[in-house]
């Protein structure tokens, strides 16, 4: 029988379920989403992608940004993720609707999704 862990946050570690949600800004300190999911790597174990929800209302009409984890910084004063995206320049980033693959797997995608934020792949020196 699994047994739920009763911290859900220490200095270094946090639980994926406190982490959907959580706000994200852009470097200007405005909301430009909050994360509604996180895709991990299977082999590695890393977090690939933080899935940024914005628009729509209560998750219904909203477009999701899949943001390399690496492109984000945890800002304790905000409470959130900081990435250095202006609104404008997400809104011209990579985007998918709820019900569509917006391309996992493919490395052209995930490439240019590393690309467009200036973010290191989190596959690392693997062959692109």
């Amino acid at each position: 029988m699994a047994t739920m862990t009763s911290e859900k946050e220490t200095s270094t570690l946090i639980a994926s379920s406190k982490v959907n949600g959580t706000s994200v800004f852009n470097s200007a300190g405005e909301s430009v989403g909050s994360i509604d999911d996180i895709m991990i790597d299977k082999i590695s174990g890393k977090s690939a992608y933080a899935v940024v929800s914005w628009g729509g209302f209560l998750g219904i009409g909203s477009d999701f940004y899949p943001v390399p984890w690496s492109a984000l910084k945890y800002d304790r004063a905000l409470g959130g993720y900081v990435t250095n995206m202006t609104k404008d320049r997400l809104q011209d980033a990579p985007s998918f609707k709820g019900d569509t693959d917006p391309g996992w797997g493919n490395r052209d995608y995930e490439t240019r999704l590393h690309d467009v934020y200036g973010a290191e792949p989190y596959w690392g020196s693997m062959a692109r």
